[in-house]
């Protein structure tokens, strides 16, 4: 399952400040507006408590979590490193299972992290046949669009928040796979901010031509 903050105009880069010190490698610029991007912190304010819930709540379901490398260092400087303690989320992220997809990073310092650099793919698909609760992706929009590229999503949540950030990355690039989508939850909460959650159904039918 991967669960997702993104905007109305699909931008998924700053949904959150958080000021963990990342670091620039392989040419990946820094969270910090240094490529241009500076409206950070869309998200917070469209937050409400029935918004929160949710996100508590999925984080309870959990049973690993499969990450980005960038997604998983912010984490790490954030929840990893103590802020808001007995927070449901950070409880959950620091006494769970943490799977980092990345070919760069070396002996990571948060408890419970392996590192998928090998044939990621065959690993995934090992952690997906194991029986349990969920395997989720946080954010990681990069890596989200791999797994979609590799048909290894089950299920796609989307919390949309009714703003348009107007510049930033995309969750969906130009060009990538088709998939099929079978809406099998929607909700709102009080501030507009939308939940869809969607089965992936294959590939999806065309309208065929006439002849």
């Amino acid at each position: 399952m991967t669960i997702t903050n993104v905007s109305l105009d699909g931008v998924t880069q700053g949904h959150r400040r958080i000021e963990v010190g990342t670091r620039r490698e392989d040419g990946r610029p820094e969270e910090d507006g240094s490529d241009g991007f500076e409206r950070f912190g869309w998200g917070p304010p469209l937050l409400d408590d029935e918004a929160s819930a949710f996100i508590s709540d999925a984080f309870q379901r959990d049973d690993a979590f499969l990450l980005g490398r960038h997604t998983y260092e912010i984490f790490a400087g954030s929840w990893g490193a103590g802020m808001d303690p007995g927070n449901p989320v950070g409880a959950a992220l620091n006494t769970r299972h943490k799977y980092v997809a990345s070919t760069t990073l070396r002996a990571p310092q948060w408890a419970n992290t392996t590192v998928l650099s090998g044939d990621v793919e065959s690993a995934i698909r090992e952690l997906r046949a194991e029986p349990g609760g969920e395997l989720q992706v946080w954010g990681s929009g990069t890596l989200m669009c791999w797994l979609l590229d590799h048909r290894l999503v089950d299920e796609i949540v989307l919390l949309i928040s009714p703003v348009i950030v107007g510049q930033g990355r995309r969750l969906f690039p130009a060009t990538g796979a088709d998939i099929g989508l079978e809406l099998v939850a929607w909700r709102s909460t009080p501030k507009g901010l939308t939940i869809h959650t969607y089965r992936t159904t294959g590939r999806p039918r065309y309208e065929t031509g006439s002849t």
